[in-house]
Parts: C-alpha cells; structure tokens; sequence
C-alpha cells in the first residue's frame, strides 16, 4: 500500500515509509518505530493510518537497521543519537507539511515504545505538531521539554507493564495536568508492555489494541 521515500533535511537526506489513502489525501501522521526499527509492523501501521484517511510516515531513525533480537534492540535504541533523531523527524514533519497530499493544517505524531517517548519529545519540538499519540513511551535518554508542550497529548498504557509503569504514566499525566497541558491516560487491566503489536503474540492483546486504535483515530480526527 505505501513505499519508502527519500526527503531532505538540512546536509543530507533520509528515508521513511509513506502511505497515503485511497482517497489521495488527509491529514498528516508521523509514526515513530519501536527499537526493533522500521520494520513490516510499523509499515502496516501506517498502511492501517492510510486505510482510515490519514497520510502516515514513519521516518527510518536507524537507516537500515532492524532486529528482531531484544538484545541488538536495545543496543540500537542506546546508540540512537537523540540530536540525530529530533533531525529526522523534524525533517519528516517539514517533508509531510509541504506534501501535496497533506490536508492538515497541523500534524499528528504517534509513537510506540521507544518512538512513544520520541513523539512527546517531538511534540515539544515543533510548533507544527497538533496532536501527540504515546502508546507505552520510554526512553532513558529522552527528556522531552515539557513546559514547551502546545499538543494535546493521548496517553496509552499497560497495568502489567514492568519497563512504563503505571505509576510513571500517572506521574506524566499529573505533571502535564500542573502545566496547564491537554492530556489523557488510559491504562488497560492485564495489558504488557509492546500490546499493540500484533506481530509479537507473546504480548499482544487484542482487545486493549482494539481499543487503543479507536481512541487513537478519534483523538487524532478531533484535532487534526
């Protein structure tokens, strides 16, 4: 349903994966990778976007790599330059903004895992984000400025997850809520860690991804 595509950034270029609905066009979304990269699960996320109205891009934050190792997974995700990150993905903000297929005003950025702490951080980056999905986001070298934030921010989250806890899902959501921000959190009973994944059986719930989608669609429909 989508392709890769090469767009620039200042010195250079990088690539992502863009989907684009059969109606030609809709509202913009970055989609950010867990740390296994860009892999089929995150391409089908986007083709899953494109499929309800949206233009979906998930930039390549590791350009080229993939794993299916948790070990290398988190050696890739350790090795990621933050500075070199925020460059490709502010790259992908501007490459959606100026897409001939792009309705939006505003774009939507949604991020899984390590990507979920990457769209907070992204959201209070750039101006031009005007909805922030974070599906179980962390990352120990993401601090996202969040006195910076202008996006509202839909949280979702796991009860039985060990790495995003509940507790630092709350403790985010009532530190947003002190400055004022828009957000909201769910935490879904008997859900683990990484439960929309749909291509790791181990950890999928079928019900709380079912959910989740919904939420995100509505959320982002709202507000782009």
């Amino acid at each position: 349903m989508g392709e890769m595509v090469q767009f620039p950034y200042a010195g250079g270029t990088t690539r992502g994966y863009i989907s684009i609905p059969e109606s030609s066009s809709g509202p913009g979304v970055i989609v950010i990778q867990e740390w296994w990269g860009l892999v089929d699960h995150i391409k089908d996320v986007c083709d899953r976007f494109a499929g309800e109205g949206f233009v979906a891009l998930a930039p390549d934050l590791y350009h080229g790599k993939t794993t299916k190792s948790p070990d290398e997974a988190g050696k890739l995700m350790m090795a990621l330059r933050i500075d070199e990150a925020e460059r490709d993905l502010t790259a992908a903000g501007e490459y959606l903004s100026t897409h001939d297929a792009v309705t939006s005003e505003k774009i939507g950025v949604v991020g899984f895992c390590m990507g979920g702490a990457l769209s907070l951080y992204t959201a209070t980056k750039n101006p031009h984000i005007g909805a922030c999905v974070v599906f179980y986001g962390g990352h120990p070298n993401v601090k996202p400025d969040l006195p910076n934030l202008k996006a509202p921010v839909l949280g979702l989250y796991a009860e039985r997850d060990g790495f995003v806890t509940p507790a630092l899902a709350r403790e985010l959501e009532q530190k947003l809520k002190d400055l004022g921000k828009q957000v909201e959190v769910h935490i879904y009973p008997g859900a683990d860690h990484a439960f929309f994944n749909d291509a790791r059986p181990e950890v999928y719930n079928a019900s709380a991804a079912g959910d989740a989608w919904r939420r995100t669609i509505e959320f982002l429909r709202k507000h782009l």
